[in-house]
């Protein structure tokens, strides 16, 4: 076979795309002869659909006009609590408005393995891609692809796209306020990997927190969600002088927990803890563990209703900010006088 007919063979419509610079939506208007395609733009595809030998199958010519009530999920790093649970709701809601989930799950991410994944879908006809990530490269990683399809990420920061939350920065102020609240004044922070926009965002309203109240916010301990790294963390801090912990997640405050009580620290007589989430396995820590409440389920559907609005109304608004709810549990006191 030469290399012309290797080439013809296995052309996509993206490879297309990719040698015209269009989106492959572009590529298939020309393909389907319809207007809004300008003159110069409709020369550059067709001199591309020469080049590469390309033939369009039945479902390329018909991927614009096409509605196939598919929507596509990208999840990226291990199935944390919160990001599984987003997406499990987010499918519920979208089999509710009778649309089906063609997800994605990515362990590393890369350039190639994001553009794959999102082609693929793209392949399979799919009306959007909605991304779940706390990653800021993962995101501006696919906000720097040319999808053809709306895109709605479920991230805690970023602009010029479509986008639901929760207010991580409300929420870690709320849960410093609390501890500031029951006297503490000396109050680390065990916080989340530096690329992650959530543990990001708890670290400042963390920082302003301590601020608003005169109090110094040492440098916050880094940890990666781990239990594990939370051990390490609370290794870390040793006998330094603190009354309580605010920690980036409630696996981290687990693992704090045990390496204070490895010290001969109790919790909370001598050191308070606060963690993040509301994991279903916090209520059932030693002592239960004060933390704060996020409504991932409200959230999967929040994401499932502004990409349908999304579908109907490109203007549709972004949906407001829930504040994560403090649930007060055994782990945080008073400090002793």
């Amino acid at each position: 076979m030469t290399t012309e007919e290797e080439r013809a063979k296995t052309a996509t419509i993206f490879d297309v795309a990719r040698l015209a610079g269009v989106s492959h939506q572009t590529v298939s208007r020309v393909l389907n002869d319809l207007p809004n395609v300008r003159a110069a733009t409709r020369e550059r595809v067709e001199r591309a659909i020469r080049q590469l030998h390309y033939v369009p199958s039945p479902a390329a010519r018909a991927l614009v006009t096409r509605r196939s009530r598919t929507i596509g999920l990208i999840t990226t790093g291990v199935a944390e609590f919160g990001s599984s649970t987003t997406a499990v709701y987010f499918n519920e809601a979208a089999r509710d408005e009778r649309y089906a989930v063609i997800m994605a799950s990515l362990m590393q991410v890369n350039a190639a393995t994001l553009r794959q994944a999102a082609e693929t879908l793209v392949r399979q006809n799919v009306e959007a891609i909605v991304l779940i990530t706390s990653n800021r490269s993962t995101l501006g990683l696919l906000q720097a692809m040319d999808l053809g399809v709306p895109f709605l990420a479920v991230v805690s920061q970023g602009s010029g796209l479509h986008r639901v939350s929760l207010d991580q920065y409300a929420g870690a102020r709320r849960a410093v306020r609390h501890l500031i609240e029951l006297g503490h004044t000396q109050i680390r922070h065990v916080c989340g990997p530096t690329d992650s926009m959530d543990a990001l965002e708890r670290i400042r309203g963390w920082r302003d927190a301590l601020g608003e109240s005169g109090l110094v916010a040492h440098e916050p301990v880094p940890g990666d969600w781990s239990a594990a790294s939370g051990y390490a963390a609370g290794r870390t801090l040793g006998a330094e002088e603190f009354t309580a912990v605010f920690c980036g997640n409630d696996q981290m405050a687990l693992g704090l927990m045990h390496a204070l009580a490895e010290s001969g620290r109790a919790v909370p007589a001598d050191v308070s803890v606060i963690g993040f989430d509301d994991i279903p396995e916090a209520a059932h820590f030693s002592p239960p563990l004060t933390t704060m409440h996020q409504d991932f389920a409200q959230l999967g559907r929040d994401a499932l209703t502004l990409m349908l609005g999304v579908l109907a109304d490109e203007d549709a608004p972004n949906p407001l900010l829930r504040v994560p709810e403090l649930v007060v549990r055994a782990s945080t006191a008073a400090p002793r006088r």
